[in-house]
């Protein structure tokens, strides 16, 4: 193996513990709730536990399509949430479907996150990059590799994390740290 390979390979690594280790603090937060629980706002967000898992699932989702696909896996979707014509409503994706119970979200959630991570054991090149979709909080013209892509969708996952450990505090008192 070459000082690259093995560089590359550790990097590859890295990305994916870290990752993984905020999904597990995430998933950690619903352990042991019902889905009324689950799905019940205990502050003056609207943001619920199930709810969180739904979007960071759906974002992880996202963002590997970026990677993948490019910008046009975004653009759509972008379209959608900036029309106010739009019949999704954007608070929709914070929320569950339908029907659609915390397990199921639990194992969907699992399902891209293994995809994720496949992906990134395999990617060719993580320096490869793409223009970031039109949006008003991305500058145009931006650019973000694939790693670039990997760090946001880790800081995303931690961020939501963190809003989940408050909600869950606030439900019953129960914390994922400390």
């Amino acid at each position: 193996m070459t000082t690259t390979t093995l560089t590359d390979t550790r990097e590859r690594t890295d990305l994916l513990d870290v990752l993984r280790q905020h999904r597990w603090f995430l998933t950690y937060t619903v352990q042991g709730l019902t889905d009324e629980q689950a799905t019940t706002r205990t502050t003056a967000s609207e943001l619920t536990l199930a709810g969180i898992i739904h979007h960071v699932a759906e974002t992880e989702a996202q963002w590997t399509d970026f990677i993948t696909h490019g910008p046009a896996a975004m653009t759509a979707r972008i379209a959608s949430w900036m029309d106010p014509e739009s019949a999704e409503d954007p608070r929709s994706r914070f929320r569950l479907r339908e029907g659609e119970t915390l397990a199921d979200v639990l194992s969907e959630y699992a399902e891209i996150a293994a995809r994720t991570d496949t992906l990134v054991q395999t990617l060719p090149n993580l320096d490869d990059d793409q223009e970031l979709p039109a949006a008003p909080w991305f500058r145009p013209g931006t650019r973000w590799s694939a790693r670039a892509a990997l760090l946001h969708l880790i800081a995303e996952t931690s961020q939501h994390s963190g809003h989940a450990d408050i909600i869950r505090e606030s439900l019953d008192g129960q914390r994922t740290m400390g």
